[in-house]
């Protein structure tokens, strides 16, 4: 395989952090941060290293296939820009056929191995998306009898040659996606409860929030709403410099680009000098539930992604819980995907709080839940947090921009984010003793 462009989809908002990311694993590398992931070139070494490396991106695409609509103008950019001999005109499916059947997909698959198609779209002058994946089908199937006398088999469960279809306003583009399952599912969560927090999106929190894992990045970590454990789980691989991608198999692994004995050889080494890379944990993490059966399932999880010693695990009440004490000169991060109730129910004191003093209905009653919620929670951070234990500071994501305000405390920084659909902010609180207003400048940053 040349090298290629290659995209690696995010959540929005998480398009910078995920360039810095690259940088890491691929120095050097030529990246272009784009709406909704970044691109850059590259063949199959590359591809290897970002699936393996990567805890921000969805997926890792290798883009094949773009064809530009007959009405485009200069200002409509597709995702990539090619050659332009490479770019057909058209504004119809037939176009999307044409474009997969010009393609060598025998530098892929074998015609005794099989396919899917998936598409997205956005503004697109195509309605018909079953359709699009189709003539895409169609064309990837004519090609391979065309050269073998032999046409692939549908899979739709777990192909060995994943397609994703983009359709834009005034392009179209064609990807082998060479992640397979997206890249949130590590392999190690089993256990999960409601609306678990996806991995990817607890990495993007702990990476906003330039928690590296380290005494003097971050410091110890804290949840008090830790769920399945997803964001200390994250952390502690973090800690311990542990690949992502070490516990799960991949789609490119059975692409024939992938399949050479050379390229088997560089991915075992690529997953060796991985292991070797890791290290003991360096700070305290720990993290807590008022449910514990969720914190059983935390620990669970914990013990199949190897970091089953690096966290303590606690039961309570957020609203309750003390403080951990930190090792002498160390800072500590608090970080939270609390609930709200787009997701979850407000449980714990501030849940049965809410059930006894019912006066209104629907969403208010909601509302009034988180806001009842969120102040005791910053007045416990006051007692426990700033008096008791200082030197801590916490992040929240949560989709109300009102959220200081609830909790009377100065948000030092709003980072944009989004949980699925839910639009978020991952807000900062340097908590500090009396109030924001009475610090200097220099701590309000």
């Amino acid at each position: 395989m040349s090298t290629l462009p290659i995209f690696m989809t995010c959540a929005a908002g998480v398009e910078s952090l995920l360039d810095e990311e690259i940088k890491r694993i691929l120095p050097g590398a030529k990246i272009y941060p784009q709406r909704g992931g970044v691109r850059l070139d590259g063949g199959p070494s590359e591809v290897m290293a970002l699936n393996l490396h990567s805890r921000l991106a969805q997926r890792v695409l290798i883009q094949v296939g773009e064809i530009q609509y007959a009405n485009a103008t200069a200002s409509d950019e597709p995702p990539f820009r090619r050659d332009a001999a490479d770019r057909t005109q058209a504004v119809d499916e037939n176009a999307l056929y044409e474009m997969a059947l010009g393609i060598d997909w025998t530098q892929w698959i074998t015609p005794q191995q099989t396919m899917r198609v998936d598409s997205k779209a956005t503004n697109s002058p195509i309605h018909s998306l079953n359709f699009a994946n189709l003539r895409i089908k169609d064309g990837v199937c004519d090609s391979l009898r065309n050269a073998t006398g032999e046409r692939p088999s549908v899979d739709t469960r777990a192909p060995d040659l994943p397609l994703v279809l983009h359709l834009g306003p005034q392009w179209a583009s064609l990807y082998v996606d060479s992640s397979g399952e997206p890249l949130f599912k590590r392999g190690w969560r089993e256990d999960k409860g409601d609306a678990p927090l996806k991995e990817t999106l607890a990495a993007a929190m702990l990476a906003a929030a330039g928690w590296r894992g380290t005494p003097d990045a971050g410091g110890a970590l804290m949840d008090p709403c830790c769920g399945s454990g997803t964001i200390a789980i994250e952390a502690a691989q973090i800690a311990r410099n542990m690949a992502p991608g070490m516990q799960r198999r991949f789609a490119f692994e059975r692409l024939a680009p992938f399949c050479s004995t050379e390229m088997r050889a560089q991915w075992q080494r690529l997953k060796s000098q991985a292991k070797s890379a890791e290290r003991p944990c360096a700070v305290p993490i720990h993290c807590s539930d008022v449910a514990f059966r969720m914190v059983d399932f935390a620990r669970r999880n914990a013990e199949r992604a190897g970091v089953l010693d690096c966290i303590e695990f606690h039961g309570g009440d957020a609203l309750e819980r003390p403080a951990p004490v930190l090792p002498d000169g160390m800072s500590g991060t608090l970080m939270m995907n609390p609930p709200y109730g787009e997701r979850i129910e407000v449980r714990g004191k501030a849940g049965v709080h809410s059930l006894t003093s019912r006066d209104v209905a629907g969403n208010e009653e909601r509302q009034a839940t988180d806001s009842d919620f969120f102040s005791r929670l910053a007045s416990h951070w006051k007692r426990a947090y700033t008096l008791q234990t200082p030197g801590w500071t916490a992040w929240l994501l949560c989709p109300d921009m009102k959220l200081p305000n609830l909790m009377r405390l100065k948000a030092a920084r709003r980072v944009p984010m989004w949980n699925g659909p839910i639009e978020c902010r991952l807000f900062r609180f340097d908590l500090v003793a009396g109030s924001a207003r009475d610090k200097p400048a220099s701590l309000i940053h």
